[in-house]
């Protein structure tokens, strides 16, 4: 009777600890992604650019090109607000990492990130943002996209290019009545020219920016050939330029001429193309890097980014500007 009782006992602990493995390799499986070789996918990796030059190098097209997501807004999550540095850095240790954030302009000519006119969508407070000065704004909480408060502050430029030397590459979206020498000078200010691109939507725009900092890159609106001859003919060089091809995938014929000028292509999929791979499946955003496209603006950069990470494996894709 007591060996029984014994036996049972050693049963119930075994099939205990058989149990707590399982959750255990349910909870790890959870926290990571992975392929079905269960290569991890969230492996903090940074990109290092030292130098603009550098920077011209990573992002010149070539056929061994590494293709990157740009996370839109910084990959708003959950309790990770859009453009809050906490999420910034969430989003970039799980992958090589561009990212496109907003800039605006306090009471007291403090440039903030912030896409919205008013503050009342992304933060607990009210009104015009540009009524506030930065004091003020610093009293103020972020909101995730599901209008939960969180413990996040909303950051000043300064304060995001500080975080981002040696980690990510950001695209600058610099809002509505904003001066465009304000965002050149903190790219100045804070070393920052080797990891980052100002986003311009007009020919005249990206002409201003050079005026002002030839060695810049930039983000250009080019939707055909015609766009990319206006803009050489203001004397930006190639090698300045990342194109942004729309929000629908291009033809073709315009990625692999932008390719012969050394250009890499941007595409938002945020939108259509996010809610299509939804539906139809994330290995869309493979398809999209096979078809030309080389950095995908997205809402789901780590459904893309899986996506991506497979594509560089299956390509055998490395570089020297991105470390492990």
């Amino acid at each position: 009777m007591i060996v029984n009782s014994f036996v049972i006992i050693i049963y119930m602990h075994m099939k205990n600890l058989y149990s707590l493995g399982i959750i255990f390799l349910i909870f790890i499986n959870g926290c990571s992604f992975t392929d079905a070789n269960t290569t991890r996918y969230d492996v903090p990796s940074n990109i290092r650019l030292k130098t603009i030059d550098d920077l011209y190098r990573f992002l010149t097209f070539s056929e061994q090109r590494f293709p990157l997501i740009s996370a839109h807004r910084g990959g708003p999550e959950e309790g990770y607000p859009e453009n809050a540095i906490e999420t910034f850095q969430k989003n970039a240790v799980r992958q090589p990492l561009i990212i496109e954030c907003d800039i605006a302009l306090t009471k007291d000519s403090v440039l903030v990130m912030m896409h919205d006119d008013q503050l009342d969508r992304t933060t607990s407070g009210k009104g015009l943002l540009s009524n506030h000065t930065l004091a003020e704004l610093k009293q103020l909480y972020l909101k995730d996209n599901t209008g939960n408060l969180t413990a996040f502050r909303i950051p000043t430029l300064d304060e995001v290019l500080r975080w981002g030397k040696d980690k990510v590459v950001f695209t600058l979206d610099i809002k509505r009545g904003v001066p465009v020498d304000l965002v050149v000078d903190a790219v100045k200010r804070n070393d920052a020219k080797a990891y980052s691109i100002i986003i311009t939507y007009t020919a005249t725009q990206a002409a201003e920016v050079h005026q002002l900092a030839p060695d810049l890159m930039l983000s250009v609106s080019i939707k055909q050939v015609d766009d990319l001859v206006r803009l050489n003919d203001y004397g930006i060089p190639d090698n300045r330029l990342v194109a942004f091809v729309g929000v629908s995938e291009p033809d073709t014929s315009l990625t692999k001429h932008l390719h012969e000028h050394g250009i890499m292509c941007i595409l938002g999929t945020m939108g259509n193309l996010d809610k299509q791979a939804q539906v139809r499946g994330d290995d869309l955003y493979y398809k999209l890097i096979q078809n030309g496209v080389d950095i995908i603006s997205t809402d789901r950069p780590n459904e893309a980014g899986f996506q991506l990470m497979k594509y560089r494996k299956d390509k055998r894709i490395n570089t020297s500007f991105v470390s492990k």
